[in-house]
């Protein structure tokens, strides 16, 4: 199946491919003034919609994507962005995806940082108690047991609120954010 193209990217797509990669930034800022003063759930980052969350979401999502790409970590990166991609999936988010890939970003971030790329991050909490601040270190393995019991193993009727695949998201983010901190102060001892 062909995803449908919508104007919004359509433009962009094409500003991008005729070379005017400064029309098509305008572009992406313009309308996301436009959506942003509208009241639309949506905005344009990187040529794609994208559902947009509340501030604090946002603020969290963009920091980790930053962060991830200045400690060369693209793999953790492009997982945050398909939790993006499944909350904006249209006409119908996976919420159990972004779940999914939410977590896996925080555990392939949690691995780079440990070094160990074959432990599961409720491993890796416990083998490196001092990994996390504490308690957040307890919060964060809760939070991979509710990742594991609504995004992995799911079971029929137990569906996720979009609400909570999208608190999982942005706490990972943040997670994200903070582990990769400790990546590029480590690189620069």
């Amino acid at each position: 199946m062909v995803p449908r193209l919508y104007f919004v990217e359509a433009l962009y797509r094409h500003l991008g491919e005729s070379r005017d990669l400064e029309r098509a930034a305008k572009w992406a800022e313009l309308i996301n003034e436009y959506f942003l003063e509208a009241g639309v759930g949506w905005r344009l980052v990187d040529g794609q919609l994208e559902s947009r969350g509340a501030e604090g979401f946002e603020t969290s999502v963009d920091t980790a994507r930053d962060a991830l790409e200045s400690a060369r970590l693209p793999t953790a990166r492009g997982e945050i962005h398909e939790a993006l991609r499944d909350l904006s999936r249209r006409p119908d988010p996976d919420l159990t995806g972004a779940i999914q890939h939410g977590m896996a970003a925080l555990e392939c971030t949690a691995r780079e940082v440990v070094g160990d790329p074959r432990a599961t991050l409720g491993e890796i909490i416990k083998r490196y108690p001092d990994l996390l601040p504490k308690p957040l270190d307890d919060a964060l393995a809760k939070m991979w047991g509710y990742a594991s019991e609504m995004g992995r193993h799911v079971r029929e009727g137990r569906t996720p609120e979009g609400a909570e695949a999208e608190l999982i998201v942005g706490v990972a983010a943040a997670a994200c954010s903070y582990l990769a901190s400790v990546l590029r102060r480590r690189a620069r001892q």
